[in-house]
């Protein structure tokens, strides 16, 4: 590719179920020129996240699907190589919304600079990023855990559910990990320091959770929904507190299911546990914690309290595959393309 192509990875097709490599298209453009008050940036890591799946499809949402023929969306670590603005200069390291490409343009407000001598710039796509603040904040404005309680989280292994127990036992309550595979819930007993983990792909899943919470689930931080939250349901305590941060086993469901209406059930729990169930999507208490999720979870993974894994995949022509892959739960840590 010469220096004045870029590249960019589009909605060909809008998945029906699953997504398949050909609902992709992988297009080559000319390099932009930033015009008055712009930024040029060069990618140089592309997050893929769950949440892009909700976008590819074309129904209501918390934001407007992708439309055919535009770049898939994400946030990205870039360089700036010419800059028309008073705030950057070529050469800063930055945290951007590009999408899918080697190359953007922004005006931005919301650039957020990276220094590489505080934390590796990948961590802005994970732990000190969208990720690391969804766990953040859902645990601490609506979990709200208490010393000796239990605390639950799905995809354990990654970079939500990862931060979600570690800080949970920085406040001094039990955190069960459930996780895909031994080796992932190796990880985040052994190496996360999680009280228990258990395997969703188990036989016994269902028994094995309720062996790991003998006194029940004060807590469940649930980002995946459909058979983990069948086997969580009968376990929350009375008053127990639900943050609701994604729903990655239902993203590819087609709407067909085994048509079991399972909503009585949760509300009948709802009602009579006096539970409280949020929805939330993680900008919404960006205002009022933002600041204090970078300083409080900067200071733990500079001191070794806090930890992370990260997987990553070369070539944004790889982005794709990498994604469906992500669905399934092949990854095993934050997902990043080296663009």
């Amino acid at each position: 590719m010469s220096a004045t192509k870029a590249r960019q990875i589009v909605l060909a097709a809008r998945p029906q179920g699953k997504p398949r490599v050909t609902d992709f298209r992988l297009e080559e453009t000319a390099v932009p020129t930033p015009g008055p008050g712009q930024v040029l940036l060069h990618v140089q890591y592309l997050s893929l996240d769950p949440y892009m799946r909700e976008r590819m499809d074309d129904r209501e949402s918390y934001q407007p699907p992708i439309p055919l023929g535009d770049v898939m969306p994400g946030e990205s670590v870039a360089t700036v190589v010419a800059s028309h603005h008073s705030g950057y200069s070529a050469g800063d390291i930055v945290l951007a919304h590009t999408g899918w490409r080697t190359h953007a343009l922004s005006d931005r407000s919301d650039l957020r600079k990276l220094d590489p001598a505080v934390a590796p710039v990948t961590t802005g796509l994970g732990a000190l990023g969208m990720p690391g603040f969804t766990a953040y904040a859902g645990l601490r404005v609506i979990g709200k855990p208490k010393r000796n309680e239990t605390v639950v989280v799905a995809a354990a292994s990654g970079p939500v559910g990862s931060l979600v127990g570690q800080l949970a036992k920085l406040a001094g309550a039990r955190a069960v990990g459930i996780a895909g595979g031994p080796e992932k819930c190796a990880y985040v007993k052994d190496e996360l320091g999680f009280d228990a983990a258990v395997d969703h792909k188990g036989a016994d899943f269902a028994a094995n959770l309720a062996a790991a919470c003998p006194d029940g689930i004060d807590v469940y931080f649930e980002n995946v929904g459909g058979a983990v939250w069948q086997a969580v349901l009968p376990l929350l305590n009375q008053f127990a507190r639900v943050p609701v941060s994604g729903l990655v086993a239902q993203y590819n469901d087609a709407g067909q299911g085994d048509r079991t209406d399972r909503l009585p059930a949760t509300m009948r729990a709802v009602l009579f546990k006096s539970l409280t169930v949020r929805g939330f999507i993680n900008y919404d208490f960006a205002a009022d914690h933002y600041a204090a999720f970078l300083r409080e979870v900067g200071a733990g993974i500079a001191d070794g309290r806090i930890r992370y894994r990260e997987d990553f995949v070369d070539g944004l022509e790889k982005a794709p595959e990498a994604f469906i892959g992500m669905l399934q739960g092949r990854n095993f840590g934050k997902l990043i393309v080296r663009v």
